[in-house]
Order: C-alpha cells, then sequence, then structure tokens
C-alpha cells in the first residue's frame, strides 16, 4: 500500500483547538468558532492535516467544557449550530479535517436528564440513568464507598431533595459532573444519537474523553486506600472498580460500527480516536484491537523523560505493540490538560524513566505533573521543544499538535489565584496547580495583550507581557522562529515518501547519548541528547534542524532531518 493509499488518520498531523482561547472573533474575551473560521487559512499555512476541537457544547464551564449541558448544540459563549456547520465546511474546503470531543462518561449537573433525575427521587427510572446509592453510615450520611474524584475529595456527592439531605451521586471528576450509568441501555442509545447526530453533520472523527473510565463494577466495592488523600485510590490500577472494565469492548465495538457505516455507505470515512491512560501497554492496545477504536493517544511520550536511553525504550515498546495489532502509533507531547512542552523540558525533572518493560507504577498520577514547585529553564526547555517535535514528526504514525506548540509557548506558572478557573486547583486547596497556565489564549500579534486574540476585550486568562515576542505576527517570516520550524517540518513530512505511516530503524553510526534511525527511502532523524555535539552520519544532507550546527556538529539537544545517500 502506498502512502496515499493509507487511510488519513495513519499518517496525519492534527492540531488540537481549544476554542476559549484559540481566537476570539467578537471580542468578548473569549475564544469562540467564527475565530477559528478566521485562523483556517493560518492552520493550513502550517501544515496541518486535520483538528480536534475541544468541547464546544453549551456548559456551566465548571470544568473548562467537559460538563455537557447539550450535546447537540454549540454553546452561546462560542456561537451557533450554524457557525460550527460553517467551520466545517471551510476547514473542508481546505483539506483539513475536523475531530470533535465526544464526553460520554459524565455531563454538567445542568443537563436535563440529571435535573430530571433529581427532581424524580430515589428509585425512579430517571436516576437509572447515573450512580445514585443511598449513604452509609448513620442516617446514610457518608459517602457510599471510599472512593476519591481526580479533582481531589470524594468521588459522591449527597442530593438535598424536599425534605432533607437524601441519596449520593457519583462524579469521577467535578461534583458539577455526575457520571452516566453505562449499565443502563437507555445511556448507550442516547449517545448513539449524539454520534449520529455529528457523524451526519460531516465531523470526520470523534476524540472519546475518558474512554477507559465509561463502565463501573455495578457493586461498588471500595478501592485501597490512597496515602494523599485518605480516600480511595482514584487512580489506576488492574482491577479498579472504574478503569477498564470489560463491558468496554462492546461499547466501543458498537460505535466501530456506527463508524463503519458510512463509509459502507459512501458518505465517507468516520472515526474515533480515544483518550485512555490505561497501563500496562497490552492493556491499552486492546482499545484498538481491529473492530475497535481507530487509535489511541500515546501518553508515554508526554510522561517520558528527556533522556536518550527512556526515549528509545518507549519508542520501541510502543511501536512494537501496536504493530503487533496493525494499528498506528500516535504520538503526543502535550494537550490542554498538561503542563507545556517547553516548561516541561525546562525543568529539573523533564519526565520518568521508561524501559522495555515499561515505567515504574507508582508516579502514574494523572494530574501530578500539574503542579511544578521547580524552577524553569524557558531556553532550555525551548531548545528541547523543538528537537522533541522534529523527533515526534519523524516518528511513524500520526502526531498531534496543541495550539501554541507551534510558538514555543511556555506554561503561565505565575498566574493569580483569583484568575484561576481549574477545579483541581480549588479541590485541592491549591495543592494541584491546576491546568490553567496551559490554557493561557494565543497571541496572535501586537506588543501587548491581548495580542490579536481578540481586539481590545481582557481575554478570561491575562497573558504574559513576555509574549510579545512569541505571537503568530512576531514569528512570522522569521526563518529562525519555533513557527518557521514547524511549517518547514511539516511541508517536507508532507511531500517526503518515507514520512507518516510505517517503520523505522535504529542505527548505532552516532556514539554517544543519541537517537538515530533511519526510513526509507533515504531519511534519517537525529537527536543529540548528548552532553557534548556529535557528527553528522557520513554523506548525510541535512533537511532541517531544529537549531544551529556548528561546524557541521549536532550540538546538545538538537534535532536535525538528513537526506541519505
Amino acid at each position: 500500500m502506498t502512502s496515499t493509499d493509507r487511510p488519513w488518520w495513519r499518517d496525519a498531523v492534527v492540531y488540537q483547538i481549544y476554542p476559549r482561547s484559540f481566537a476570539d472573533a467578537n471580542n468578548d474575551g473569549t475564544g469562540d468558532v467564527q475565530g477559528m473560521v478566521e485562523r483556517l487559512d493560518y492552520l493550513q499555512s502550517l501544515g496541518v492535516n486535520a483538528v480536534w476541537v475541544s468541547p464546544w457544547y453549551p456548559s456551566p464551564m465548571a470544568d473548562g467544557g467537559y460538563d455537557v449541558a447539550d450535546y447537540c448544540d454549540i454553546s452561546p459563549m462560542f456561537g451557533t449550530l450554524d457557525d460550527a456547520d460553517a467551520f466545517l465546511a471551510c476547514a473542508h474546503e481546505r483539506g483539513i479535517r475536523v475531530l470533535i470531543d465526544l464526553v460520554p462518561n459524565h455531563c454538567a449537573n445542568t443537563h436535563p436528564a440529571f435535573r430530571a433525575a433529581l427532581s424524580a427521587g430515589p428509585g425512579s427510572p430517571e436516576r437509572s440513568l447515573f450512580h445514585f446509592r443511598d449513604g452509609s453510615g448513620p442516617d446514610g450520611a457518608e459517602p457510599p464507598t471510599n472512593w476519591g474524584s481526580l479533582f481531589g475529595g470524594s468521588a459522591w456527592e449527597r442530593v438535598v431533595g424536599p425534605d432533607g439531605p437524601e441519596q449520593w451521586y457519583l462524579h469521577m471528576f467535578a461534583p458539577e459532573q455526575p457520571d452516566w450509568n453505562w449499565a443502563n441501555p437507555a445511556v448507550a442509545e442516547f449517545f448513539d444519537d449524539v454520534i449520529r447526530f455529528w457523524f451526519d453533520r460531516g465531523v470526520d472523527g470523534l476524540r472519546v474523553d475518558v474512554a477507559d473510565g465509561l463502565a463501573k463494577d455495578m457493586d461498588y466495592p471500595d478501592t485501597p486506600i490512597d496515602p494523599e488523600t485518605g480516600l480511595g485510590q482514584a487512580t489506576f490500577y488492574p482491577g479498579h472498580p472504574w478503569w477498564n472494565r470489560p463491558e468496554l469492548d462492546a461499547i466501543q465495538r458498537h460505535w466501530r460500527d456506527i463508524a463503519d457505516s458510512y463509509a459502507e455507505r459512501g458518505l465517507g470515512e468516520r472515526i474515533f480516536v480515544c483518550e485512555s491512560n490505561v497501563k500496562p501497554l497490552d492493556a491499552l492496545m486492546r482499545f484498538v484491537e481491529p473492530g475497535r477504536m481507530h487509535t489511541t493517544f500515546n501518553f508515554d511520550m508526554l510522561w517520558c523523560e528527556w533522556e536518550a536511553g527512556s526515549l528509545r525504550a518507549m519508542i520501541d515498546r510502543n511501536l512494537v505493540a501496536h504493530a503487533a495489532i496493525g494499528a498506528p502509533t500516535t504520538w503526543v507531547l502535550g494537550n490542554h490538560d498538561c503542563t507545556r512542552v517547553v516548561t516541561r523540558y525546562g525543568k529539573p525533572e523533564t519526565g520518568k524513566p521508561f524501559t522495555l518493560a515499561g515505567t515504574p507504577p507508582e508516579w502514574l498520577h494523572r494530574f501530578a505533573e500539574y503542579f511544578y514547585p521547580l524552577p524553569t529553564d524557558a531556553a532550555l526547555g525551548r531548545r528541547r521543544a523543538r528537537a522533541a517535535a522534529l523527533l515526534e514528526f519523524a516518528l511513524p504514525g500520526p502526531a498531534y499538535i496543541y495550539q501554541g506548540e507551534e510558538l514555543g509557548l511556555p506554561e503561565v506558572e505565575d498566574l493569580p489565584d483569583e484568575v484561576r478557573d481549574d477545579p483541581s486547583f480549588f479541590r485541592t486547596n491549591g495543592r494541584i496547580a491546576g491546568r490553567d497556565g496551559c490554557r493561557v489564549p494565543l497571541p496572535w500579534s501586537g506588543t501587548r495583550s491581548p495580542y490579536g486574540f481578540g481586539v481590545d476585550a481582557e481575554p478570561w486568562l491575562p497573558q504574559p507581557a513576555a509574549w510579545a515576542d512569541l505571537s503568530v505576527a512576531a514569528q512570522d517570516g522569521d526563518p529562525d522562529s519555533t513557527l518557521s520550524l514547524y511549517r518547514h517540518a511539516l511541508a517536507i513530512r508532507s511531500a517526503h515518501p518515507a514520512l507518516g505511516d510505517g517503520t523505522l530503524a535504529w542505527s548505532d553510526e552516532v556514539p554517544g547519548h543519541v537517537l538515530y534511525f533511519t526510513r526509507e527511502p533515504g531519511f534519517g532523524c537525529l537527536v543529540n541528547l548528548s552532553a557534548e555535539p556529535v557528527p553528522l552520519p557520513g554523506g548525510a544532507q541535512v533537511l532541517i534542524a531544529s537549531g544551529p550546527l556548528e561546524d557541521g556538529l549536532v550540538p546538545t539537544d538538537t534535532a536535525v532531518w538528513l537526506d541519505l545517500p
């Protein structure tokens, strides 16, 4: 099969748009869909194949839009369904496919179904759509289980009815996000309609939020105590009552049947992208077995330390595991939930060690990296992030870019507490800094805030003064800028027959702590993680480098793409 015959999603470079922070067309301080439409030419010039749009649904915004009040509409904050249709049409005109978020684990506590459940009372069919339970202890005053929320505190919230306190409902995340009960067939039928609603409108794919957490053990057993919180462990371990339950297989195969039916009817391909933090790797691979999800994010790259041995082991184990079931490996360096790459790579601890057997389980806390009390070397972080981008784009399989990575934006680590919005910050009393620092609105132009994000309205999160030099306008046309690096790299990736889906071969021709692999025909990628510069392979010609070379040597924390004889 040639590169042009492969399904698009096996090669795609996908750009994640966080709508609230991308572009503000109506100048109210919040990004919107019309702003997304107006910036499609920018995305086309960047060279991406697809966009993933984080939730644009009506929402009280208790968790940045992941508390959905209506799955089949657009939030007035962002626009209208007509605006969404225009975005789809304009993106498709430019050859850009569109994926949107599907949030099937939980909804907003303002969703009509949950409001009806509260009104209907204990034992009602309405309550069976969610996880309502009687409390434990005297008068049911204690939560039904010891389960802890991923955002801090208990995973149960007590309902206060007309006659006082009564049942409790489950929320894996914030109390404003009640979990759907996927053991109830009516929930599955509801989401079938949601999936078809968006596929019928022309959405090319759905990124499934918390894909590993939908099904729950309906016996509701307690979990081992987390020593940090004193509550039951909320993060994954084998046999956990809400992570990676066997019921997920049937759910995902049914969804795949829905997606496949569109291609069978000549309506175009529809796909699913899975967000899952399941460990070990072979458990995650079951999500992308034939007949289940098309791809799943490879978060190992995001968690891995900036060290040659760990990176090589992480790459090898993922390529081997995915190839065994015929799935592409999907590479991710950052997203709306994680400390920005520039800042992460500028810390004394850049990630965690990996071996071919994996990585120690004790650090795998979903939100552990949101809090970094250590200092940041921004210049070092940006140099490494540029090299990491070339590494990501050279690896076999699709790659994701989180908005602002192409500008080299750092995490905003000094946001005042009074402007923070992330529930994890408040529910842990600031122990976890939260995700606001990676969600600050993008700088497009100008020398002061709002930097072209809007006209003059104050953005919903404040932008740093130092971002004047990082705006799109400031970097446009500068051959040494991070934006130019991304544009040049993605243009090469699109045209080079060796890049995209496929395989790689490691080479030890260059000594030291170096990653050097080749891809056929005639391509090499070298990343120097040694303390000293290293030579280029014999006869190789440089296609692009993440930083300047020194007398034909590749400096530390620099990546090069090579044209091989």
